[in-house]
């Protein structure tokens, strides 16, 4: 694992707001490889999500060989969720990410159970798990009834935008997004919403597939995506070109360092990275201060 800090020279940056717009793209963006018109990539990324959704978890075992459970658990690790604290999971429609945290949760408060002066960590945490496709929040909805969630009030299922958010400004303690940002049109304005909604001291984590940096590795990599990944999909969720997508938007999705660039950008500070497995995925954050 490599843990890497990105500075930048602060007194030179404009509002993140007007920095963020002025990248944005007005006319096309990437479907994979491919090159389509703004208002279709949405729709074509919906599509996408609603064939694999029945099968996303199971799938995510397969192409990961397990290991997306290790790094949901490192995500939620460097986030240090408390009782009390508002939480909103961005692109987490089958709940992994949440349950997990819910759990860190539970687990401190089992703890405190046992000394009578921390009542303060009985406050109930909520946790808005939101998705803008309904296929994968009903996905998340029925796995919270099969671990007895169904009616806990700390999960809160919302369908939405990642880059318009619902939410009110300076409302959460924490995001978090988990293999969700490379399918939105415009990074920017996720960046830019994310950073309007939480709180000052609330922390920013993206856990995202991304780029190796170790030749040899990589090209066993390439080989594994581009040839095993799409025939997995094919086998196991009777979809090819969904999964043949989900490779490709991996390798059109920025750099490591690109990326932790973008994130300062929005107005993030102490911006930093952890590449995993060489870099198969990598796990961004910073700080609203």
């Amino acid at each position: 694992m490599a843990l890497r800090l990105v500075t930048k020279n602060l007194s030179s940056r404009i509002s993140p707001k007007l920095c963020s717009a002025s990248l944005l793209h007005s006319h096309a963006t990437s479907f994979g490889f491919k090159e389509v018109r703004e208002e279709e990539k949405s729709q074509m990324v919906g599509k996408v999500f609603s064939n694999v959704a029945s099968n996303y978890d199971l799938m995510n075992d397969f192409m990961s060989g397990g290991l997306h459970r290790l790094w949901k658990d490192r995500l939620v690790s460097k986030l240090s969720p408390f009782p009390g604290m508002k939480h909103l999971d961005v692109a987490g429609g089958t709940g992994d990410v949440a349950f997990r945290i819910l759990e860190s949760v539970n687990s401190i408060k089992r703890r405190a159970l046992q000394d009578p002066l921390n009542d303060d960590l009985q406050e109930e945490i909520r946790i808005y798990v939101c998705d803008i496709n309904p296929n994968m929040l009903d996905v998340g909805k029925n796995r919270a009834l099969e671990k007895g969630l169904g009616e806990d009030k700390s999960l809160v299922w919302v369908q939405g935008d990642a880059e318009a958010l619902s939410f009110e400004d300076n409302s959460m303690d924490g995001y978090t997004i988990a293999f969700g940002i490379r399918n939105v049109t415009h990074i920017e304005k996720v960046l830019s919403e994310a950073y309007r909604v939480l709180k000052r001291g609330g922390r920013f984590l993206c856990l995202e597939l991304s780029h190796v940096d170790i030749p040899v590795f990589k090209e066993l990599y390439d080989f594994y995506s581009f040839s095993v990944i799409p025939r997995l999909g094919e086998i196991v969720a009777g979809d090819r070109e969904s999964y043949r997508y989900l490779v490709e938007s991996i390798r059109r999705f920025p750099p490591q360092e690109k990326f932790a660039s973008m994130i300062a950008d929005a107005g993030f500070q102490k911006v930093e990275y952890e590449n995993l497995v060489g870099g198969v995925v990598a796990i961004h954050s910073g700080l609203k201060i």
